[in-house]
């Protein structure tokens, strides 16, 4: 048993796990549209174009990015463990909603609103596991949310394989597809009223005393060098700094220049126009319907064993360096991805083996590396008195950029074809590494970071 894994109790364990269901559902409900937009997009169902599917699909993108900016400020009203069940109440009522839609503007709808509390439990489920976790256990526990995400989209690929193989000639099977959501979110609001509050906002509410029990329960070791590091937090971030001091300083100014462009990169990689639309473009390599719903599951899996192992290689690595590599390996998988359906050396049956192969090896390296490196450069790059703004910023160029590849994708497909699509992400792949050797120099950042962290004290 690992070291990490036997400093916990079981309390903590269980406050993990279930705070942990906010990744499950992120990644369940930005799967599950995978296998479902193929029913939806039947003549009889919602009769979605290319265009029509690109809103559908990014209407819950442009929800999230909402939902990640302003989850942080309910969270210090209301307190984690409510936002967290404000959350799973909205997936619930969202997913509802969204099932018994009858055309596809009421189905974006629902999905942004479905969007929001994505955005949340993407903004609030790891700061929410940092602040109960014990320092030699908080890497540990925060990247099972990460894991959790990509377990939430493998389950997705697989409830949508089975129904849709069953009951395919159904088309209103996606309605049960989408439904199905509504399980896990149901299951985190039931979790959610034996959870814990965190110690660190009790504190910023000066309720000390609680705060103190909460550290016990939890399994903290030295209750009062917490308590007082976290009074110390607290005093530091009620110091405000505005967007004026941040755009009028320039050591802030290259910080959120960089973070904002890590995040800009991990979007433009093409990763999630596999997870949006995976079923899609894997018919039209020449699989079918059923092939490709099962497809999914075995990219789903790849993505989660890469996520376990490339969350432990990415701790004790070089951040920077291991983003480099990351992008290359994806510019090679999907220029191979390209080749692949642009030569005509294999049969069609040999062809779908050599693309399903060489995209779980782009999915592998992708979430074993170049996603985990993404955050972890986020949380290491900015100061503790300017992290909250920067990083919500950051956070949210993911979301934009995600909401445009999803929005425009179909459409590209639809006009360059598939092989062209993956060359078209494998340069943008190339030219992502020339950014980051150009503006993201690891030297100029921990150097900004030094003068704006001791600027605190002028």
């Amino acid at each position: 048993m690992k070291k990490s894994q036997r400093l916990q109790n079981s309390f903590l364990k269980y406050c993990v796990y279930t705070i942990s269901l906010g990744g499950f559902l992120f990644g369940y409900d930005t799967g599950v549209i995978n296998g479902a937009l193929v029913f939806m997009s039947k003549p009889d169902q919602l009769n979605l174009s290319p265009t029509t599917q690109g809103i559908v699909s990014s209407s819950l993108v442009i929800g999230a990015c909402l939902g990640a900016l302003g989850s942080g400020r309910v969270a210090d009203h209301l307190g984690r463990k409510q936002t967290l069940r404000l959350i799973a109440i909205i997936f619930t009522v969202a997913t509802f909603l969204c099932a018994f839609s009858f055309n596809y503007w009421l189905v974006s709808l629902f999905r942004f609103i479905l969007g929001v509390a994505v955005g949340g439990a993407s903004s609030l489920s790891p700061m929410y596991l940092a602040e109960i976790s014990p320092r030699l256990v908080r890497s540990h526990n925060v990247n099972q949310n990460a894991i959790f995400i990509v377990l939430g989209q493998l389950a997705a690929f697989t409830v949508n394989a089975i129904l849709g193989s069953i009951w395919g000639n159904w088309h209103d099977i996606w309605r049960i597809m989408v439904l199905s959501a509504a399980v896990p979110s149901v299951a985190l609001w039931i979790g959610s009223f034996k959870l814990i509050s965190s110690p660190k906002w009790l504190i910023f509410k000066q309720k000390t005393y609680q705060a103190r029990r909460v550290v016990n329960q939890l399994g903290f070791r030295d209750e009062q060098k917490f308590v007082d590091h976290s009074k110390q937090e607290v005093s530091q971030s009620q110091k405000v700094i505005s967007w004026r001091d941040i755009f009028h300083n320039r050591f802030m100014r290259y910080l959120l220049f960089s973070g904002v462009l890590i995040g800009f990169i991990q979007q433009i990689s093409g990763i999630n126009t596999v997870m949006y639309y995976g079923t899609i473009l894997l018919q039209k390599v020449g699989l079918g319907v059923d092939a490709s719903l099962y497809a999914n599951i075995f990219i789903g899996a790849v993505s989660v064993i890469a996520s376990i192992y490339g969350t432990r290689l990415t701790e004790r690595s070089n951040h920077h360096l291991m983003f480099v590599w990351g992008l290359l390996g994806n510019a090679v998988f999907l220029l191979i991805l390209g080749l692949i359906l642009k030569t005509s050396f294999f049969s069609t049956e040999m062809t779908n083996i050599l693309v399903l192969l060489t995209l779980a090896l782009f999915l592998a390296n992708h979430q074993g590396i170049v996603s985990p490196i993404t955050w972890l450069l986020l949380s290491e790059i900015f100061p503790q008195r300017i992290k909250g703004k920067l990083m919500s910023l950051a956070t949210a160029t993911t979301w934009i950029t995600n909401f445009v590849i999803s929005l425009v994708y179909p459409q590209l497909i639809a006009i360059l074809g598939t092989a062209w699509i993956f060359f078209l992400f494998a340069i943008a792949n190339g030219l992502s590494i020339l950014f980051v050797k150009i503006f993201v120099d690891q030297k100029h950042l921990a150097a900004a970071y030094q003068q704006v962290a001791q600027s605190k004290q002028n």
